[in-house]
Formats: structure tokens, C-alpha cells, sequence
């Protein structure tokens, strides 16, 4: 079984408590299972769930969904919802035109956690196209473009672990700024 990302575990903790959390572009499900270890009922989305479902849980459903091709709010399994969750997991993907659409799918309090390739990463490896890569700032960008958003932590450049990579990171909350006493960080690297 492969770890959540060291982002993710940083900061998944806070998550306001038994929230509904999307697993948005969930692979192989490590983020969906990791997320639903933590006490919260998970919807994993990706065009093909068929490894997560393959091991089925009472916590995690499953949603094959290619947002790409049915990127519309009147799609009947659309679920990017206003107000829907607690916590947003997406890491390794980018389709700028889901952006606003997942942050208003966060219910204030809720807790944005994004990770994904940056702009040199071809330097590395794949993806090396443009399209799939941020460009610098591009995710404090979308954050200061909108002021219900509080940046709780960001991160733009080179990584080593799990391999070496250009990536940009974002924790944001939405709603007022503070982390209430029933949340806490998960300092350990």
C-alpha cells in the first residue's frame, strides 16, 4: 500500500472531525484510505476507481468520474457540490477549469490540501507538458483571488522525496483564520 504524501499527512489533520472528504483524482486510493483512517467518510474520484473499489469500505465510495469530459454542473454524478465538504485532497493533477468549482465545493472551515507538478519539472521527468504544470505563484494566485480563503502553508520548488520533481503545494481553510483546539498538525516528517 503506498503512503499518503508527506503534504497531505501534514496536514490532514486539520480536517475538521467525521468530515465528508473528496479524494479528487484518487489513483490507487492512498489518500482516500489515509483520509478515511482519520475518522471521515471519503468520496474517491477518478476515472477509473477499479483499484480502490476492489477492496471495498464502508468509508470510502468510489465514483468513476472523468471530470474532464463532463466538466458541468448539470451532470447528474457531478460532485463538485457548493458546501459539500469538510476536506479536498488532490495531488498529482491539474485542470485549471475545476479550480473554482472545488474551492466553493469546501465548506467554510474546511481545509484545501493541494500538491502537484510545478513548471521545469520535465527537467526531472514526466509531465513535462505545460498544461499540466503550475506555473510560479499559480496557486497563491487562485487563493488570493478569493478572500474566504486563508493560505495556512504553500510550497513552490524542488523536492527529492519520493523522487526528485518540481512541485507546488497549498494548504488553505476556508472561512476565518485560526485552527480551533480540536485540530492539530501532524509535525512529524
Amino acid at each position: 500500500m503506498d503512503v499518503a504524501s508527506h503534504w497531505v499527512r501534514r496536514f490532514a489533520g486539520l480536517i475538521p472531525p467525521q468530515s465528508r472528504v473528496l479524494d479528487l483524482a484518487c489513483g490507487g486510493g492512498r489518500h482516500a484510505r489515509y483520509a478515511a483512517s482519520l475518522g471521515h467518510s471519503v468520496l474517491a474520484v477518478d476515472k477509473d476507481v477499479s483499484a480502490l473499489s476492489a477492496n471495498p469500505s464502508q468509508t470510502i465510495h468510489c465514483l468513476s468520474f472523468d471530470l474532464e469530459l463532463s466538466h458541468s454542473a448539470s451532470h447528474p454524478n457531478w460532485p463538485l457540490v457548493p458546501n459539500q465538504f469538510g476536506g479536498i485532497i488532490v495531488t498529482n493533477y491539474l485542470h485549471r477549469p475545476l479550480m473554482g468549482d472545488l474551492l466553493l465545493s469546501l465548506h467554510v472551515g474546511g481545509v484545501f490540501i493541494y500538491e502537484t507538478f510545478a513548471q521545469d519539472n520535465g527537467l526531472f521527468g514526466k509531465p513535462s507538458n505545460p498544461d499540466f504544470l503550475l506555473i510560479p505563484g499559480e496557486l497563491l494566485s487562485l487563493a488570493s483571488s478569493n478572500p474566504e480563503f486563508h493560505v495556512l502553508a504553500f510550497e513552490d520548488g524542488y523536492v527529492s522525496q519520493p523522487k526528485p520533481a518540481m512541485v507546488q503545494r497549498i494548504c488553505l481553510i476556508r472561512g476565518p483564520v485560526g485552527v480551533p483546539e480540536s485540530r492539530g498538525l501532524d509535525t512529524h516528517q
